[in-house]
């Protein structure tokens, strides 16, 4: 089942020309869209289907710096200054509230973890304080279990998925870009070895720069112009509660559950670090890039086998052509289906943890698929092989808090902007290029 979100209409008249166009209506496409189209530049989102109708929607809507890897935190910390400026600027309600964030543990060895990692993230100027186990329950109030410890990171915070990239889309909009729905992408225009266009399966735009910001698609995507993009992805599943009396006011992360508080009373939820695999063609492809991760996080995937995902979807192995029905408009919008087991094991851990909230009700369940790289950090990046394009893609779980962020860096590299951060640990040719890439960090 979808998980809920704003609707967006479509603009009119479809053009035959843009400075920049950008494929995928996610939360990196759409912050890309505002940020181009506030310079000025004549700017053309199209999507496959819905804005954010998939993982866009689908996550938490944690907008954190804590845990994250070192990579990430000078674009984490750029993000959430954006966040902060992005509902005034733009006069959408995206949901963002900077209300802290809270980890709690009865495992000394993650204290130790989060200790070592504030010490690192204090030299970017990032606040995170571990908590004793005293102060672990006084930020949990009403939770049943004794609490070794903790760790609080008051800067962070959370935003709506169910909001924020419609609402960046339909900023951008009144600005002068255009957006097309149920439009796919089926290819590009190259003149000269560089991008002149795109194929639409509504006809040709012709521009000379594309951000393709198309999520488990992306790797599918480049193949089909022989760009070798090693993508894994896992499907999530979280899931909303129906309104209930907030026992809990933040963003909570716990052994047996994580949850964020929505603005109407009910719950995101969701139990960490689950997911399962179904791997196709592309997820043999990489298997040997992805062993070294899949080896250490086996006990909490579930592997599932079969014909399907060879067949149809970002995993399957396609050929197609610019002028015919492509693999993007067989699948207009991803919808894997929620693990109701791990749904259970979420409302009963949330039940048990806090008696307050013990007929807490599900209201919706869905499941996510998370195009993921093999060391966790996003591709954010331009191609050389191919100039004009830019990637950003492979967000691993955690992409829609550092969402702004990358969007301002699509758009900067996309435009020719000196970047707001640093993008060498981005660069696609890590990935390709015999880098010795270092094991995911914290997450």
């Amino acid at each position: 089942m979808p998980a809920p979100i704003r609707y967006v209409q479509d603009s009119t008249d479809f053009p035959d020309a843009a400075d920049v166009v950008i494929i995928g209506a996610g939360i990196a496409g759409s912050a890309a869209t505002w940020e181009l189209t506030k310079r000025g530049l004549k700017v053309v989102l199209v999507e496959k289907g819905l804005v954010a109708g998939e993982q866009s929607s689908r996550n938490w809507g944690w907008c954190r710096q804590q845990n994250r890897d070192e990579r990430e935190l000078p674009l984490i910390i750029h993000a959430l200054q954006r966040w902060s400026e992005l509902q005034e600027e733009t006069g959408e309600e995206l949901g963002f509230r900077r209300t802290g964030l809270v980890y709690a543990t009865r495992d000394e060895s993650e204290i130790a973890a989060w200790d070592n990692w504030g010490k690192m993230a204090k030299a970017y100027g990032v606040r995170s304080n571990i908590l004793t186990a005293e102060q672990a329950k006084a930020m949990t109030p009403g939770s049943t279990t004794a609490w070794r410890g903790g760790v609080s990171s008051p800067t962070d915070g959370h935003a709506e998925p169910s909001l924020a990239s419609a609402g960046l889309v339909i900023a951008a909009q009144r600005r002068g870009a255009r957006v097309f729905q149920q439009c796919a992408v089926r290819g590009l225009d190259i003149a000269a070895g560089r991008v002149s266009g795109v194929w639409t399966e509504r006809g040709l735009i012709k521009t000379s720069r594309v951000i393709c910001a198309a999520g488990a698609w992306t790797s599918m995507f480049c193949r089909r112009h022989g760009i070798d993009l090693p993508l894994g992805n896992v499907i999530g599943t979280a899931f909303r509660t129906r309104p209930i009396e907030q026992a809990i006011g933040m963003p909570l992360s716990t052994p047996g559950f994580a949850c964020r508080p929505q603005l109407d009373g009910s719950y995101t939820v969701a139990v960490s670090g689950r997911g399962r695999m179904e791997p196709g063609a592309q997820g043999l492809r990489y298997a040997r890039q992805f062993y070294p991760t899949f080896k250490r996080r086996r006990k909490n995937l579930k592997l599932n086998l079969g014909l399907k995902p060879f067949f149809n979807g970002p995993e399957a192995l396609a050929r197609w052509e610019f002028d015919r029905e492509s693999p993007f408009e067989r699948n207009r919008i991803l919808d894997p289906a929620a693990d109701l087991t791990l749904v259970q094991q979420g409302l009963n851990a949330m039940r048990q943890e806090y008696p307050a909230l013990a007929n807490v009700q599900l209201a919706q369940a869905w499941g996510g698929m998370i195009d993921s790289t093999p060391d966790a950090i996003p591709v954010i990046s331009t191609v050389p092989q191919l100039p004009g394009l830019v990637l950003s893609a492979g967000y691993s779980a955690h992409g829609f808090g550092i969402g702004p962020g990358a969007g301002r860096l699509a758009a900067d590299l996309a435009s020719d902007v000196t970047p707001i951060v640093d993008p060498t640990p981005y660069r696609y040719s890590r990935l390709v290029d015999g880098s010795d890439l270092n094991a995911p960090g914290m997450m």
